[in-house]
Parts: C-alpha cells; structure tokens; sequence
C-alpha cells in the first residue's frame, strides 16, 4: 500500500515543476527567470497550487487504506486460501470447487460481515507478496506468525495456535527438551521446525522433506524429528501401522499463532476481523470446522485447545 507521501511525490516532483516552469514546456504556466508574472502566477500562487495537490493526495491515498468500505462497497470479501494445501484448501476431487478448513473459515468470517465471498487460490509463497499488492482483502492459510511476516503484515487474533513439535523414539519421550540440548534433531530445511531446533539449544540437521527428515530418525542419524502437531500425530500413526513405536516429546518447541493475515494500516478491517472471529468462537463454529477437518475422528486425530485470543496477551517467543 502506498503511503500518503509516496503517492505526493508520485504526482508532484517540484523540482521538475519549476524545471518546466523555466523553460516554458507548459506555456500556460510559463514563468520565466525574468518574467514580471504576467499571467498571475507569483511565488505565491505557485505556493497556493502546489499545497491544493498536496492536500487532494493525502486525501486519496487515506480513502485507499480504508478497505472496508471497499469491502463493503462491492459486498464481497476476496479471501486468499492455499490452492492445493489439504487439509486447509484444495480441489475436490469431484466438484474442482476448493475445499478445506480456511475455505469454511473463509465462508463463515464472509457471513459474519455480512459479505459475499470469493476465493483466490494462492501458492505459499505468494500469500504475503498478493495481500500486500492488494489482489486479496487478507489470507486465511495456516499463516503462522513470524517477526519476518510482522515486519509486512498485521495479523488477526490466532484462531488456533500450532506447535512445533519433538517426534522421536518411544523410549525417549518422556524426556524433557533440556534432554535434547546439543543433540541433532532433524527437520526439513528452511521452516520453521528448523527454527525452532535452534531456538530450543539443539542442532538442526536438514533434510529436503519431512520423509528423509524421518528416515534419519529410522537410520539413527539423529534422535528426533521436528514438525508441526498434525505431522507429528500422523508420523506416530503410520509408524504404529507399521510396527514402529514413536512418540512425541510432551513441551514444544515453539508456538505458532495462526490467524488471519492484512496489510498494515486496515486498523478498521482489523477490527471487524477479529470481532468476527470472536463471534464464531462463542458460537462454536470454529470448533465445528475444526472437527471437520482436523478433528479426533479425521486422519489427523487433534484436539482444539486453544481459543480466540487477542495476540497481544498471548505469551509466546515468535520465530525470526
């Protein structure tokens, strides 16, 4: 979003308003070094006109950052979702309609602001980059706050909060993270997982996938695998499946707070957000979409334990 003095001096560069003024490419502004100002425009004049452009540009660029009533202008919501991400958002199969948890989020937060809605289809590494050209109103796709991503965006109150967890062999469980200081502990290369390895004091050692970041844990390259919760339950899953004991390290190793992402300065869409939110928390249809898709009866097998929540009190260490 541009800011009111880029969009000034988009529009006015003085230096070249006087440069042409000189020189007389526009006549009907023409004022010459030498000229007595026969056509009424004195340094005070000039004054005059520049300071009007100035004020009508402060005004434009403020009724842009105003994004509800946008929204509510064109009585939609464009709302940026993962375009092949299962659980969150993907295809079905059947209808190619995009289907998943932050699409009925999507739907259910469009609802309560009394919006309709449409669904633009993002890969993850496009989430920030649209939202902050405005091509979508915000991104609701398991975004995770980062301080990197707060440096570009704002966040809504996390609806959930990920966690970053330790997957290792069963007998080493129950041990705390101060056990697995200094060890190697794997994880794929450039996430977060890889960050939250450092963060807790061990050494990271990175694999392309989560599948070789596992096997290393199969081959005893490493004591444990780093990934988020819903990974981690699956990983125990298909182990047990297979005749493998694993188990997950009971403290995580970082906490992620998901919410919905906006470009800076929307403090009034912010607002509306993250009431909404709260709406659909007291009316338990968070937890209904959370069962759906996530739930102890899906493949995933979690348990919602957190709230909405204003991410101002919330105490976490955010990752870099």
């Amino acid at each position: 979003m541009r800011t009111a003095s880029s969009a000034i001096f988009a529009l006015i560069d003085i230096k070249d308003v006087k440069r042409k003024f000189e020189y007389g490419q526009h006549q009907q502004w023409k004022i010459a070094s030498n000229s007595n100002y026969n056509r009424g425009y004195s340094p005070m004049n000039l004054k005059v006109i520049l300071s009007t452009l100035v004020l009508s540009s402060l005004a434009i660029s403020s009724a842009k950052a105003d994004q509800w009533s946008d929204i509510q202008a064109r009585q939609s919501l464009s709302c940026g979702v993962y375009s092949d991400v299962p659980p969150f958002s993907s295809p079905d199969p059947q209808t190619r309609e995009l289907v998943g948890m932050d699409v009925d989020l999507c739907k259910a937060l469009a609802e309560q602001l009394g919006v309709g809605l449409e669904l633009k289809p993002l890969s993850g590494e496009a989430r920030i980059p649209e939202l902050r050209m405005g091509r979508v109103d915000l991104i609701i796709a398991n975004l995770a706050y980062t301080k990197t991503r707060a440096e570009q965006i704002q966040f809504s109150d996390p609806y959930y909060v990920a966690k970053e967890m330790l997957v290792v062999k069963a007998p080493l469980a129950n041990n705390s993270l101060d056990f697995f200081k200094n060890k190697r502990i794997s994880a794929t290369k450039g996430s977060t997982s890889e960050q939250s390895i450092r963060l807790a004091g061990a050494n990271p050692v990175t694999f392309q996938d989560t599948g070789s970041a596992y096997l290393a844990v199969q081959q005893n390259k490493v004591l444990g695998v780093v990934t988020n919760a819903m990974t981690a339950q699956m990983l125990v899953n298909q182990a047990k499946a297979s005749g493998v004991d694993l188990g997950i390290v009971e403290e995580p190793l970082a906490l992620e707070p998901i919410g919905a992402g906006l470009r800076k300065g929307e403090e009034t869409l912010l607002a509306r957000v993250n009431e909404a939110l709260m709406n659909m928390e007291e009316a338990g249809e968070i937890d209904r979409i959370w069962d759906k898709w996530l739930g102890p009866d899906t493949e995933y097998q979690m348990v919602r334990e957190e709230r909405v929540q204003k991410l101002s009190e919330l105490d976490f260490e955010p990752l870099p």
